[in-house]
């Protein structure tokens, strides 16, 4: 396709320049002609749709993807519904919406992703029109029904469908309408003849465009500006309206002097630029029109689409791809006619050096004396960026570092910045890669957005190469993009598990940051199991290899990993999956060859499940810890039946299991359970449930004597055991007749002094000085001490001359009322340290 000018004048007025991207690589034999046609913003694919409107089933459209330099993609033949758009998400994911409001949703390779429906209206009443929009949220949908009512979808990924309000007087399809997006609403603006009116979730307000011609009875197009910000409006009487879109500011007007309804028309505008200018398309004919009342046309030799980009318009027919946009201001300041701008100077002053003339220090000085030597570096290598033609920008960038030269302090990050970019876009912008984008959009779009669109072409070699090149971060840059690498290697059916395992771990060996866990469920979901265990062979993480061998039904590898971990919880993870997942043999003869695990789930049913415990040490013929249960369970019970009845079966185990002590000890406890119960019912205490040291201490503490004495005999209680029993008993009823009896009954097997303590515990002193006589010589000073007979305790001392005894009584002694006591125990201690 060629553009020829056909008013020079105006064409510099509004400094439009028009660049040739790509001599298109498709073999189209009848163009765009027939075409559904749609082109992703930002450099992205191209989709067409030949002979949609065929409905034979031997005679399928044919739906192809090409880059934007016009090598295929994907093609494949049509199957589904009617389609009446095509469009693109904002990740290159290529939207179908068909006419009964079903969105087919593909990749950019031709792979079905998913789909989902505009709501049951839509279906009923059938796709009038529809129009894919991108919005703060994400992509959107918004479709115009057969009951000519709007419904839109603001973001694909998270379906809310909004039905807007009925447009009054609406009686057919509307002359025109577009989608707004303002104050992060999206709302829909629709013309019905000459009345304008914008529709929002609650109401549909009539608006009406500030200095619009009096001569257009109806607005025929509209389209709204790439940043939303801009509206132009083409009446039927061929003039243009340009405005702000929220419809308060006219920026101009201009007559076409057309008045046939145009094909399309798209807003070519610089951000932050301050001329406005819109193209229009009819066949065979494009103008530009701007602020001033003239216009520029091009002649077009082939039907052609227009898509609109940040930074101007591309125009793609069956044979060119072109790029149409405002002069970027560096650009038009250095290359107009006679410039005498800083940049232009310093142009010439290197071409001027490159011919080693003087006319270059010449340039220098003038740039120089009006210290604009900065201020042309910066012109130079912005314009660098502007520039498609790498010729051109190495000139330009040659004449920036020329310049910079002569500066002392000028700072490099622009320019460094900018040969770095430019490397990376004049990559991409190759023939072979197609993705034909300014620096402008480069630098919106960013360099991450970037990778993943070089990622979803699968040109994993030039991602990773700039990545490295820009020195992205490894987890954000390399890592990323060898992670798509594997998780598409390893759904390719052509190589063997073993080759493809082994080409990934190779791969991925140095890179940091990948879970080898994401590129096995990969591989599960394609259906290669095997290469999927292969691969989580190489995950160090057993947290992140268990899941997805679970999710295999691989639960003895899952739970020999989750056993190699150490980690219980992951462990306990595993064992409640199996126990839900598998029947109860084959549960328990699963954790019988894993002991770690069967313990573990031990200690479980021993707080949850004691049923489960059981049936375990049944199988296993554990007689003990069958026995243990038994006992555990007959403490829960409130009948005293039932508990003898446990008890009696943790004998019978304890008997198996050739453990007479704790069976003796079981059968001595339901002998005391007995004895409590016939004590209950005939005395009415309560006493079930104590142990046998408790039950004594009770029986005595009400003056069952001779029944604790029972206890003390049928159960073996060891004499000295009993008798401090029976002595705190009686201490603490201060029943001291009766403790006096008893302690003359027989000879004390604990002794006297612990007669002696307990009385004075209890502040009675008289009755202790009743046993200090009965004491052992070896303890008659303290017993005679706890009294407080210190005459006594000096005797007993000094008559076992024991230097220890002697000091004890001495620190015990009153200066003034015993000295007399201190000097004879004085005498006796010099006595005894001399022997």
């Amino acid at each position: 396709m060629s553009l020829k000018p056909l008013d020079v004048h105006f064409k510099v007025h509004l400094d439009l320049k028009k660049i040739e991207l790509y001599e298109m690589g498709w073999n189209l034999k009848d163009g765009l002609r027939e075409c559904l046609v749609a082109a992703a913003p930002y450099g992205g694919p191209i989709s067409l749709l030949k002979g949609h409107n065929r409905r034979s089933p031997s005679a399928r459209p044919q739906l192809e993807i090409y880059s934007s330099s016009g090598l295929p993609l994907a093609s494949f033949p049509w199957k589904s519904g009617v389609v009446k758009q095509l469009g693109w998400t904002v990740s290159d994911d290529l939207l179908c919406v068909q006419e009964d409001g079903t969105v087919l949703v593909y990749d950019l390779l031709g792979g079905f992703k998913r789909h989902f429906s505009m709501g049951n209206e839509v279906s009923q009443s059938q796709v009038l029109e529809t129009k894919i929009f991108h919005s703060p949220y994400g992509t959107g949908v918004a479709i115009l029904t057969g009951a000519l009512r709007f419904t839109l979808a603001t973001n694909i990924d998270d379906i809310k469908l909004r039905r807007l309000p009925e447009v009054p007087g609406l009686q057919g399809a509307p002359s025109c309408w577009a989608v707004l997006t303002q104050d992060r609403q999206s709302k829909v603006l629709v013309a019905n003849g000459s009345h304008l009116f914008i529709l929002d979730n609650t109401a549909c307000t009539p608006v009406t465009p500030p200095g619009l011609s009096p001569q257009a009875s109806s607005i025929v197009h509209m389209c709204v500006s790439f940043s939303y910000k801009y509206l132009a409006l083409l009446t039927d009487s061929g003039h243009v309206w340009m405005g702000t879109s929220n419809l308060k500011e006219k920026l101009s007007e201009v007559d076409t002097k057309i008045k046939t309804p145009p094909k399309q028309m798209a807003w070519c505008r610089r951000p932050k630029s301050q001329q406005p200018s819109a193209v229009v398309m009819w066949d065979g004919l494009l103008i530009v029109v701007g602020e001033c009342k003239e216009t520029i046309q091009y002649h077009l030799d082939d039907d052609s689409i227009l898509v609109p980009e940040l930074d101007g318009v591309r125009i793609i027919s069956g044979t060119h791809h072109e790029l149409l946009q405002e002069v970027p201001g560096a650009c038009e300041e250095i290359f107009k006619i006679a410039s005498m701008a800083p940049g232009a100077l310093l142009l010439e002053a290197h071409k001027e050096y490159e011919k080693e003339s003087q006319k270059a220090d010449e340039y220098l000085r003038e740039i120089k004396e009006q210290s604009l030597l900065s201020e042309a570096v910066r012109q130079c290598v912005e314009a660098a960026g502007h520039e498609h033609e790498p010729e051109t920008q190495k000139t330009l960038l040659r004449a920036a570092s020329f310049g910079k030269c002569f500066l002392s302090n000028f700072p490099p990050e622009q320019f460094v910045s900018m040969c770095r970019d430019l490397r990376v876009l004049n990559a991409v912008r190759d023939y072979t890669v197609g993705i034909p984008l300014t620096h402008t959009q480069f630098k919106q779009m960013t360099v991450q957005v970037l990778i993943d669109r070089l990622v979803y072409r699968k040109l994993y070699p030039l991602a990773i190469e700039i990545c490295r090149y820009l020195k992205t971060p490894e987890y954000q840059g390399v890592s990323r993009v060898l992670k798509h690498w594997a998780c598409y290697k390893v759904q390719q059916k052509e190589e063997s598990d073993e080759v493809i395992a082994k080409a990934v771990s190779v791969k991925l060996a140095d890179a940091a940051g990948i879970f080898y866990s994401e590129i096995a469920t990969k591989a599960y979901e394609s259906g290669r199991t095997e290469l999927a265990i292969k691969l989580l062979e190489f995950e160090p993480r057993s947290g992140e290899q268990v899941p997805l061998l679970l999710k295999m039904k691989k639960s003895p590898l899952a739970l020999s990993k989750a056993i190699e971990s150490g980690d219980t919880d992951l462990v306990y993870t595993v064992v409640m999956y199996l126990k839900n997942e598998l029947n109860r043999g084959d549960f328990f003869m699963m954790l019988r060859n894993q002991p770690v695990a069967l313990s573990l789930y031990k200690q479980f049913c021993k707080h949850q499940e004691q049923d489960t415990l059981k049936d375990l040490f049944n199988q296993d013929d554990d007689h003990e810890e069958l026995g243990n249960l038994y006992v555990k369970a007959s403490y829960k019970e409130q009948r005293l039946e039932a508990r003898i009845a446990l008890l009696q079966s943790a004998v019978d185990e304890y008997y198996k299991a050739k453990n007479e002590f704790s069976a003796k000890t079981t059968e001595d406890e339901m002998r005391l359970l007995r004895f409590q119960r016939k004590l209950e019912e005939e005395k009415g205490e309560l006493l079930v449930g104590f142990s046998l040291h408790d039950t004594m201490t009770t029986l005595l503490s009400v003056g069952l004597h001779k029944h604790a004495e029972q206890l003390y005999k049928d159960f073996r209680v060891p004499d000295k055991r009993f008798w401090w029993l029976k002595l705190k008993s009686l201490a603490e009823k201060e029943d001291w007749e009766e403790l006096e009896k008893f302690g003359k009954s027989k000879k004390s097997p604990i002794g006297y002094l612990p007669f002696v303590e307990v009385c004075i515990k209890h502040h009675n002193k008289y009755e202790a000085k009743k046993y200090v006589s009965k004491v052992t010589p070896e303890q008659k000073v303290k017993a005679h001490l706890a009294v407080g007979d210190m005459e006594g305790a000096a005797e007993a001392a000094i008559e076992r001359r024991n230097e220890s005894e002697i000091s004890t009584v001495l620190s015990r002694c009153s200066a003034t009322t015993d000295h007399l006591l201190m000097e004879r125990l004085n005498r006796a201690k010099a006595t005894a340290v001399k022997k």
